[in-house]
């Protein structure tokens, strides 16, 4: 419990569970990410690319994440390293920073590659640097059937060395025949890949993508009620455009755990276990009056920047200071201000 030296004003501080899939905890890691990546950028203009995996590839990716999720990431950076190394395309050696997302704003399981790309990159004998067109990296349509054909080839190959696991209305895809007639149609069908300059520049994009590195599906600021059995928690509709692509949906309690679960990384990919907060504990904060007191409206920033930089923040001012400690599953001895609960 933190309290204000200067006024009865008190937050709870939650102590971090480290877990990757915890919706209180990583905040500060991903800051930290953020501050890293910004450090990364060239000072040139930089592209962001969207790899996204058709439906029935997404369908059995949700029973082979670690191997499919590992695909994903091969074939995306060989397809973006082949084509721009490419005298006809591009001609050059490029980086780039690649990041999984998962899911959907509904908390659909939906898994895709962002890549934030330079637009430029080395020449073949490393002496000179060679500039992208403006407003244009690579063509789609090459990106998109190289990708196809990389993903496909590495995914066959993975069922041929017994790395692929398949369960209820998928089971027979165990087979070797049965597995080639399910990949025939996606040989020929359209893989998405969007690319764009990144118009905000590539920090824009880089903040976007820190919400999710370290962050999961949902976040507590975006469930609205818990009652009654179900869970109603804001959306995007990304097919509307305005005001109509912002909405609420509604689940029953079951159904928004399997979501939060199909969201998932498997243990391959994270560093702890996977957790799931009870409806108490996911409720949104209660709000409350204006905070007035300088002390306390510096509670909210404290508790949300890295400790190494916790003593430059506090070299002015009152200063927040513990005010009790308690143990896991009990209650503060004094309540907290209705206004600041922190759930970072």
């Amino acid at each position: 419990m933190l309290a204000c030296e200067d006024c009865e004003h008190s937050q709870i501080a939650y102590n971090s569970c480290r877990n990757r899939h915890c919706p209180k905890c990583q905040g500060a890691a991903a800051r930290d990410w953020l501050a890293e990546r910004e450090a990364e950028l060239l000072p040139v203009g930089y592209f962001h690319l969207v790899f996204t995996l058709p439906k029935p590839i997404a369908e059995i990716a949700y029973q082979n994440k670690a191997v499919i999720y590992d695909i994903l990431f091969k074939a995306s950076a060989e397809t973006v390293l082949t084509i721009a190394a490419t005298p006809r395309h591009l001609g050059a050696k490029i980086g780039f920073t690649s990041v999984l997302h998962t899911w959907g704003s509904a908390m659909t399981h939906h898994p895709h590659i962002h890549m934030i790309v330079p637009g430029g990159g080395i020449s073949p004998d490393g002496t000179t640097w060679i500039r992208a067109r403006p407003n244009f990296l690579l063509s789609v349509h090459v990106l998109s059937r190289l990708f196809r054909r990389r993903f496909l080839e590495m995914l066959l190959a993975a069922h041929q060395d017994g790395r692929l696991k398949f369960f209820g209305d998928h089971a027979g895809l165990v087979d070797s025949c049965a597995f080639e007639t399910f990949l025939a149609p996606l040989h020929e069908s359209e893989w998405v890949v969007h690319a764009q300059p990144s118009f905000g520049g590539p920090q824009a994009v880089l903040s976007y993508l820190a919400r999710y590195t370290h962050r999961v599906a949902i976040s507590n600021s975006r469930i609205r009620r818990v009652e009654n059995g179900a869970v109603t928690f804001t959306c995007k509709d990304y097919r509307r455009d305005g005001a109509a692509r912002y909405g609420t949906m509604t689940l029953e309690v079951d159904e928004f755990i399997r979501r939060f679960l199909c969201t998932s990384c498997p243990r391959a990919s994270t560093a702890s276990d996977t957790t799931v907060s009870s409806p108490t504990a996911i409720a949104p904060p209660t709000s409350g009056a204006p905070v007035n007191c300088s002390a306390h409206r510096r509670l909210s920033t404290l508790t949300r920047i890295p400790s190494r930089q916790m003593s430059n923040a506090t070299a002015s001012g009152p200063v927040p200071v513990a005010a009790e400690v308690f143990e896991p599953g009990c209650r503060p001895k004094y309540q907290p201000s209705p206004e600041a609960i922190d759930s970072s």
